[in-house]
């Protein structure tokens, strides 16, 4: 019988047992909405608020400060839009990279439709964006600057604690997408140089449809879903109680657990290419040699194409990806390996290897042996 191995941790993580075990009783027996007055609302008001106590802590923030949202997507777009929209009489120049998560690049493409003007800032053949580029792309109308913490294709990690102080100094809002980064980096609020953060549960082993926005506490944003007075009047509707547990859930694993893992993957991303090495194949490592996310692992073969490659990799039991998820239903060339110059050839040719907490050494080191050998038959032909 065929063993499946998922190396496709960075689209999303399948939900930890206990997870799914803290969620249940508020699918079940917990049903009150937490904005009624009753026993039943407040029952649930008080799952919801130690939830968000557990989180924010996490985070390294006030409680106060973090909102519910229903994903990294939204968090992104209420972060960008929302800030910017409360700010434009102050300006309207928002600063974003080549490389971001789309969340965040079609809210910059929507800002523009709104008469912002959006500065896309280029980065260098590791993925990483200049620090002096954006000293110098900074104008007097600049009001938000949008820069993602870790890739989530390549893995790249950007200078935020460089780049934090400098907005700081300047009085222009940091929004970082560190939804890649949350849960492997020590994303903290109080100590990173940033505004506004986002972050999501299905990428910690929680469950999907669940993010959160941290709102540092001089940040002025306006709401864009409205119908209530939830999340302190900043995102209306009735929470979504059961994943808010499960997302603490899995908050409280990581606090157990994150150095371990941290280590767990930099050792399978070391096997994977030890065995790559091994089997003599051509390979090309995309993103930093050094600052990156130790789960995920972007890889160019030459001359097979990447949709060849993933067509073999699922024939052989092995999930990987093209790169983002939201897009990988697309045959379009990578943003980001675009926006890194490396030429068509190693942009054609790239798959996204990510790992997560159900992998085992063994099964990495196997399924590398199957893709040396896939590329292996795939070079002769």
């Amino acid at each position: 019988m065929q063993r499946f191995v998922y190396l496709d941790h960075a689209a999303t993580t399948p939900i930890h047992p206990q997870v799914a075990q803290a969620m249940l009783p508020y699918l079940t027996e917990v049903y009150g909405n937490p904005s009624s007055i009753h026993s039943f609302g407040r029952q649930a008001r008080q799952a919801l608020e130690s939830a968000r106590e557990e989180i924010a802590d996490f985070l390294g923030a006030d409680p106060k400060q973090v909102v519910f949202t229903s994903g990294g997507t939204e968090a992104d777009n209420m972060a960008i839009i929302g800030v910017a929209m409360a700010n434009r009489h102050k300006g309207n120049h928002v600063i974003t990279s080549q490389v971001e998560h789309h969340a965040v690049l079609h809210a910059c493409e929507y800002l523009e439709k709104q008469g912002f003007d959006v500065t896309y800032l280029p980065v260098d053949q590791t993925g990483q964006v200049s620090v002096e580029d954006l000293k110098q792309a900074v104008r007097e109308d600049t009001v938000l600057v949008s820069i993602m913490y870790g890739n989530n294709e390549i893995g790249t990690i950007q200078p935020i604690e460089e780049i934090g102080p400098f907005l700081q100094e300047k009085g222009i809002y940091f929004h970082s997408d560190c939804v890649q980064a949350f849960g492997i980096l020590r994303v903290k609020a109080n100590e990173l140089p940033v505004d506004l953060i986002t972050v999501s549960a299905h990428k910690i082993n929680g469950p999907k449809g669940i993010g959160a926005l941290y709102i540092g506490p001089n940040v002025v944003i306006e709401p864009h879903v409205f119908g209530g007075n939830q999340e302190r009047k900043r995102r209306g509707g009735t929470e979504n109680l059961a994943s808010i547990v499960g997302f603490a859930e899995a908050v409280k694993l990581i606090r157990a657990n994150r150095q371990e893992r941290v280590d767990k993957y930099l050792g399978y991303r070391e096997t994977m290419l030890r065995v790559f090495a091994e089997e003599g194949i051509e390979y090309l490592v995309n993103g930093h040699p050094e600052h990156f996310l130790p789960h995920v692992l972007n890889v160019s073969f030459p001359g097979i194409s990447t949709e060849t490659m993933l067509m073999n990799l699922d024939i052989a039991g092995i999930a990987a990806a093209s790169g983002s998820a939201c897009t990988s239903g697309s045959l379009e060339l990578s943003h980001v390996l675009k926006a890194m110059n490396l030429g068509d050839q190693c942009a054609k040719s790239a798959i996204r290897f990510s790992f997560g907490t159900t992998n085992t050494a063994e099964e990495v080191e196997k399924a590398a042996r199957d893709v040396a050998k896939i590329v292996k038959r795939l070079a002769k032909k």
